[in-house]
């Protein structure tokens, strides 16, 4: 019971390391479920997109490009041009966007989504 008492209290909706107790190595839990990191989009957009960036990691597991594809000519259709999306894990970068329409996302833990508009 003291054991428990030391460890501190899980973080929801991220990956996280967690010791094992029988082994001793630091394993990594990875979540199926969409985290949204940072947006400033209305709600009724945000939803939509966000159901169309798991909907894409999900038919596309093994290729990022394919779902960044599909995520940017679906968004271009619905919601007019100049739509963007990165897709994948590791990766760095600065982008200038229209007001009220970013969403930054992770989706199986570390594979991250970055949807945008520019004017």
């Amino acid at each position: 019971m003291a054991d428990e008492a030391e460890k501190p209290a899980e973080a929801t909706g991220t990956a996280e390391a967690v010791e094992s107790s029988e082994s001793g190595f630091r394993n990594r839990r990875l979540h199926n479920y969409p985290l949204i990191k940072n947006s400033d989009m209305n709600e009724e957009i945000r939803v939509e997109a966000m159901e169309l960036c798991v909907t894409a990691c999900e038919k596309h597991a093994s290729n990022n490009e394919a779902a960044a594809k599909l995520i940017k000519e679906t968004m271009d259709k619905k919601f007019g041009p100049a739509w963007h999306a990165v897709v994948g894990a590791g990766y760095g970068m600065e982008i200038t966007h229209e007001v009220k329409n970013l969403l930054y996302m992770f989706f199986g833990g570390n594979t991250a989504i970055c949807l945008w508009k520019c004017a």
